[in-house]
């Protein structure tokens, strides 16, 4: 794979993962691949990193407002929709519902690809309301992995509760507009909008389970180790410098498929050739903030 000239290979080694990544489950860098690997300057990762340490900061009370009524707002609308949807459940509509909720939760990780790529690659935290509001968490993330972790609930999942209202509130509108036949005929539909609500709404909070190396619960990390959800060892292969694979964050099913099939650095060179945008100029710009 080429990407601007340098040859780019679909998978990360070990060595390469070591050598370009934080290490957040060696925060004391015991596997270290020599002496002194650690920065004797500044650290270019971690919350001692200047560049996260000013974007933390630029995290105002005007978001957090935003992410409270997100939250709660998503979370009555999951309750009212599930017990919708339960009342109208029939048993034989379990394997439509089962396919449609796969292709859902499918779905769901195909948009946060998109979303997490899109961030990552293009724009800048001095645009207008999205800039500071929606881009600053991913120029944090790249500095600092693990400030995920050091994120509550609303911080963390805030913003992707806010992506799911809509969908969710179509639904209980539906559910309360068209008739039970009406219902039973777009049941298939249904469950698919409810399952891709469900997990963009979780995506971030997968992410952070990601990032989680103590602590966890034994049903989370039961569902890394069948890669039902993101595991922890796949996703570090996104975090190797520059940040420019495995986008996927909801359960990193389509990952492989898509690094085989070079779509991010097709989708990249398009949108480069087509508006002469260069990719990663905001990233770099903060990464280089270490002293």
């Amino acid at each position: 794979m080429v990407r601007g000239g340098t040859q780019i290979m679909p998978l990360k080694s070990d060595r390469e993962i070591l050598e370009n990544s934080m290490h957040e489950d060696d925060p004391n860098c015991n596997s270290s691949l020599q002496p002194g690997f650690i920065e004797k300057t500044a650290p270019r990762w971690g919350p001692q990193n200047k560049g996260a340490q000013e974007l933390a900061n630029l995290y105002s009370p005007g978001k957090r407002a935003q992410e409270l009524i997100c939250v709660y707002t998503c979370i009555a609308l999951m309750i009212i929709d599930f017990i919708l949807i339960l009342k109208h459940l029939r048993f034989d509509r379990i394997c439509v519902t089962f396919v449609s909720a796969f292709f859902g939760i499918i779905t769901a990780d195909l948009g946060s690809g998109l979303v997490h790529w899109a961030a990552d690659t293009w724009g800048s935290i001095d645009l207008p309301v999205l800039g500071k509001h929606f881009l600053r968490p991913f120029r944090e993330h790249h500095l600092d992995p693990t400030s995920i972790t050091r994120h509550d609930f609303i911080e963390t999942n805030g913003d992707n509760f806010m992506v799911s209202i809509p969908m969710l509130g179509f639904l209980a509108y539906n559910f309360n507009t068209k008739s039970y036949s009406d219902i039973q005929q777009d049941f298939g539909w249904i469950s698919y909008l409810f399952l891709l609500s469900i997990f963009v709404a979780m995506t971030n909070q997968i992410h952070k389970w990601s990032h989680t190396y103590w602590g966890l619960p034994k049903w989370v990390l039961l569902l890394q180790s069948y890669h039902i959800i993101l595991p922890r060892k796949h996703h570090r292969i996104h975090h190797v410098a520059p940040h420019e694979t495995y986008f996927c964050i909801t359960t990193g099913w389509l990952n492989w498929p898509l690094e085989k099939f070079r779509f991010w650095s097709t989708l990249e060179c398009l949108i480069e050739y087509m508006t002469g945008l260069k990719p990663r100029d905001d990233d770099l710009k903060w990464a280089k903030k270490i002293t």
